[in-house]
């Protein structure tokens, strides 16, 4: 499986945050942004740029969420009953590759959507090969067998950066998750702060 280092550190650079918490984010020796101009003092952004750099902080978490697929799920949010900041971070963290992330079958969000892709996942005893497939609570999420040896799920599950959060029970002797309820913003274990409302807010201009 391919391994997208370059691509997912520069979005850490570009944002000048390390997004995922990961020990080898370029952030971490460098906190300003790539290329020849990235070490020019900012300005105050204005309204219209603190949203769009919520909105790609936030897209470029979730991996390779095309724009029209991230405008959907804002769509879907304000569509839904409730808060639709709140909405949004339920329905991104319902996509089958996120869940793969969390339960720490894989390394990083960008390896979630390959291995799913691949057809390494089952849901609820069947193949599922769509990384943005909305899991529902009560699922039953597993990595199948032949896949469960590989280098990549062993070497995953004993990554001491992250834990499981609590809305996905984990059994890592058996490869498999069942996501017990869909998360709301406090819930969610991101490594820096997420702005979901702004998201909200840059979509409804």
């Amino acid at each position: 499986m391919s391994k997208r280092h370059e691509a997912k550190y520069k979005i850490d650079r570009r944002l000048g945050q390390n997004i995922w918490g990961r020990p080898k984010s370029p952030v971490n020796r460098r906190e300003y942004g790539p290329g020849q101009h990235g070490q020019r003092r900012k300005g105050k952004p204005s309204d219209f740029g603190t949203q769009l750099r919520a909105k790609q902080k936030l897209k470029g978490y979730y991996g390779s969420i095309s724009e029209k697929q991230f405008r959907r799920y804002y769509a879907e949010a304000i569509r839904l009953k409730g808060d639709s900041g709140e909405n949004l971070i339920g329905l991104l963290e319902r996509r089958l590759d996120a869940v793969i992330f969390r339960a720490k079958f894989v390394p990083t969000v960008f390896a979630a959507r390959q291995f799913v892709n691949h057809g390494h996942v089952t849901v609820n005893g069947k193949r599922v090969n769509i990384a943005s497939y909305q899991v529902k609570p009560g699922d039953v999420i597993a990595v199948k067998e032949s896949s469960r040896q590989l280098a990549l799920v062993i070497e995953s599950a004993a990554l001491a950066e992250r834990d499981v959060p609590d809305y996905i029970d984990a059994d890592h002797g058996k490869s498999t998750a069942t996501f017990t309820r869909t998360p709301t913003l406090t819930d969610v274990p991101y490594a820096v702060q997420m702005e979901p409302n702004l998201v909200i807010e840059f979509y409804s201009r």
